[in-house]
């Protein structure tokens, strides 16, 4: 289990692995024998090696739902609804701004100038993204559209949404974390009716 001892301490660490964030790994988690020896390893601590419907990223969740185990994920479930809704009107928001037919999925690129200048143009966009970077998860405290969408942008990498190729180039690419996020926007919006709008927009995202 030692060749495998840096990718479960990262598993552990809570880190979803996806093809845009490490392909080598996301290649060696996507073998049987690998799932089969992490999984003998994992079960004594509870915990097992998971993927989202489209199997596009890689996680741990658990192997079965013990008290703790539940306390746990009520824990992570909250966490996840209060950073929910921000997230999914930012991913209305790019989809809107950039003129997408779809929903972000793992691997498209976001420029994040391109961003700028088409929410500057547009003076509801604009509005909405104000509103959208002083949101308790963003944290925006500028008034300045170009550090508002900075900040944004920043939050989602540091959450594992985005990857910065270069830290010189103002470019990101979706990670397969986005694919997760909307599996859950899913589940909560078919299972759970907690509120998740059913606008139109938020229809065709979902």
């Amino acid at each position: 289990m030692l060749q495998h001892g840096p990718l479960l301490e990262r598993l552990l660490a809570g880190e979803f692995i996806c093809r845009i964030t490490d392909e080598d790994a996301f290649r060696h988690l996507s073998a049987e024998q690998t799932q089969h020896e992490i999984n003998h390893y994992l079960r004594p601590l509870n915990r097992r090696l998971v993927a989202n419907d489209d199997n596009s990223v890689f996680f741990l969740g658990y192997h079965e739902l013990s008290k703790d185990a539940r306390e746990q994920l009520s824990s992570q479930f909250a966490l996840t609804v209060q950073s929910l809704l921000p997230l999914l009107e930012w991913l209305q928001l790019v989809q809107e701004t950039l003129g997408r037919d779809s929903a972000l999925t793992a691997g498209d690129t976001i420029k994040l100038q391109e961003f700028v200048l088409r929410t500057e143009d547009n003076q509801s966009l604009r509005q909405r993204l104000n509103q959208l970077a002083s949101d308790r998860f963003f944290n925006s405290q500028s008034e300045q559209l170009d550090n508002q969408v900075k900040q944004i942008f920043r939050r989602l990498k540091e959450h594992g949404y985005l990857l910065q190729p270069h830290n010189d180039r103002q470019y990101y690419i979706v990670t397969g974390k986005i694919d997760y996020l909307i599996d859950v926007i899913r589940f909560i919006r078919d299972e759970e009716h907690l509120p998740v709008d059913d606008t139109p927009t938020q229809e065709a995202l979902i």
